[in-house]
């Protein structure tokens, strides 16, 4: 993790605290060193955020990294509902593909 990379974005975020992107990009940065600050910023984004599409991808692999898969299951699919609703395609196919490939795994 790049920490001037890291302040910058905190930087961006203190003067937009309700940017959805920038919240994100924080939280991906964190998941190189931090797991549970990428976890806070991720659950603020769900709870506050909850039309951001991309952050369903990467929260569900988070729950699963630790160990949360009822928590990733229905991250997944609360993720595949709302880039539905909002006919984004390229995030619903990519939900799709990782938490069939969960199931696909989880079944072995």
């Amino acid at each position: 993790m790049s920490k001037q990379r890291l302040q910058q974005l905190l930087a961006f975020l203190e003067e937009e605290p309700d940017d959805a992107f920038t919240i994100y990009a924080v939280a991906t940065e964190y998941l190189k060193s931090d797991i549970d600050k990428a976890r806070e910023y991720f659950e603020l984004l769900l709870r506050e955020k909850p039309a951001y599409v991309p952050t369903y991808y990467h929260a569900a692999h988070l729950y699963l990294d630790l160990g949360m898969d009822e928590k990733a299951v229905a991250t997944f699919e609360k993720g595949i509902t709302v880039a539905q609703q909002q006919g984004d395609h390229l995030a619903l196919r990519e939900l799709r593909n990782a938490y069939d490939q969960y199931q696909f795994e989880s079944d072995d």
